[in-house]
């Protein structure tokens, strides 16, 4: 589906839900989300990404390095509903060993220049976690700024988030 210089993108398939479960079963992966996904709430996760892909033409996206042929994580859009308002989000995760070596920002960069190419969209945003400085860090490098501070709401927990934003014309 998208193509980098080290990584492919795709739809997630059902065969790969063990690999889905590496980095939404790890404790690590998902601080930020303060647990770790049940079996349920994985294939959950997996079925709101193929729903996604035939209702919207997007979702999150298998992140395969293409040397390996190892699925190391997940980039893609999703609808995020910030203060009641829907936005296209590129959101990403990463299985932890594959950390701190340029995937997330090489992918987050791919994902934005296709859904301004590609579904036109006039702003794209990302959402974290105000504790979460390593995405802070690749919202940043993808060339967004905050715009807000906001409260999510989940799993019974207020969590403080900034969302960060970028238009299309910013990227010219």
């Amino acid at each position: 589906m998208i193509e980098t210089k080290r990584l492919l993108l795709r739809e997630w398939k059902q065969e790969d839900l063990p690999n889905l479960k590496r980095f939404l079963q790890d404790a690590e992966v998902m601080w930020a989300y303060e647990h770790v996904f049940s079996d349920e709430e994985v294939a959950n996760w997996l079925q709101w990404n193929v729903d996604s892909y035939r209702k919207n033409g997007y979702g999150l996206w298998a992140m395969v390095h293409k040397e390996t042929d190892e699925i190391i994580g997940e980039c893609g859009i999703t609808p995020q509903t910030v203060d009641w308002v829907v936005y296209p989000e590129i959101g990403y995760h990463l299985v932890k060993s594959h950390w701190h070596q340029g995937y997330a920002i090489e992918a987050a960069q791919a994902v934005k220049e296709w859904g301004f190419a590609e579904k036109d969209f006039s702003e794209l945003i990302s959402t974290v976690r105000d504790t979460n400085l390593a995405s802070m860090n690749v919202a940043i490098r993808n060339g967004m700024t905050v715009e807000k501070r906001y409260v999510k709401h989940y799993r019974g927990m207020d969590m403080p988030h900034y969302m960060f934003s970028i238009s299309k014309e910013e990227c010219g």
